[in-house]
């Protein structure tokens, strides 16, 4: 019994105690390094999601830009009504000519 306890302590003493322990150091680099990378990620992941927002709201400035004023769609819609004004004002002279046309050819 004396001699496999010794055994016993002497190969906890040799092998387990290292291999347990390089275990416990891996596991801990493991985390330490996975705990960096997700930082590094969450920063990189803020700075896109910052790029992003500034690239969004340079576009809607643009956009925003590029659109007509509230008076410039005014003035052209007042120019449009005119002009179809004017050309329904030719057509019902023209439906009135031919009307008269047709009135006298039916009374011939």
């Amino acid at each position: 019994m004396f001699g496999f306890s010794e055994d016993l302590i002497w190969w906890i003493t040799i092998v387990d105690l290292p291999a347990l322990s390089s275990l416990f150091f891996l596991i801990w680099r493991t985390r330490r390094d996975h705990e960096t990378a997700m930082t590094r990620l969450r920063e990189l992941l803020d700075t896109r999601n910052t790029q992003m927002r500034e690239a969004q709201f340079s576009f809607k400035l643009e956009a925003a830009k590029s659109y007509a004023s509230i008076s410039d769609m005014k003035e052209l819609e007042i120019r449009l009504i005119n002009h179809l004004l004017r050309i329904e004002s030719k057509l019902d002279k023209t439906a009135m000519k031919t009307e008269a046309l047709r009135a006298k050819n039916n009374t011939q």
